[in-house]
């Protein structure tokens, strides 16, 4: 259970990172396949994801708050075909440096390469590198709903719940 709340945390920092700004592609609504790989790891755990709009716009409204409360630094910009993000966040007692790189068609697939240092280390870890790579599948399945996850083996969350029952800061 673990290595889900650690892959749903992934999850969710990704999804941040594609709704912090306007100036971040937007993924096309549907189901998406989302596999994340660790630390070099060759063939991360898959997931899958049913999005729409108001899922990434959600997650904005919720971490906007707490970007300015949390973060020195969070920039995003294009450089020719790729989107770059580049942060400094203050989390568990640790400061999380991160730097991604996005690219690939949005309304079909992409891929993110993400770097992070933190300083002092982060439960024992002085850095983490992960690769997501994610595919349209087409329309969500039956009876999914927007921000539903599943991963085999897992309980099924949903991303738009967990956002909506996070604490407001002040």
């Amino acid at each position: 259970m673990k290595h889900f709340a650690l892959l749903a945390t992934l999850l969710i920092t990704a999804s941040t990172t594609f709704a912090a700004s306007p100036d971040m592609p937007r993924r096309k609504s549907g189901l998406w396949e989302i596999t994340i790989s660790n630390n070099g790891a060759k063939g991360g755990q898959a997931m899958q994801q049913c999005i729409d709009e108001k899922t990434d716009d959600l997650t904005k409204n919720n971490m906007v708050g707490t970007e300015k409360q949390s973060c020195t630094k969070n920039e995003i910009r294009r450089e020719g075909n790729k989107t770059i993000t580049e942060s400094v966040c203050k989390m568990s007692g640790s400061t999380a440096t991160t730097r991604g790189v996005f690219t690939g068609q949005f309304d079909s697939n992409y891929q993110a390469d993400i770097k992070s240092t933190y300083e002092p280390p982060l439960h024992g870890m002085k850095e983490s590198a992960s690769t997501i790579e994610a595919k349209w599948l087409g329309p969500c399945k039956p009876g999914q709903k927007a921000g539903d996850i599943s991963m085999p083996g897992m309980p099924n969350i949903n991303l738009n719940d967990m956002m909506k029952n996070m604490p407001k800061r002040p």
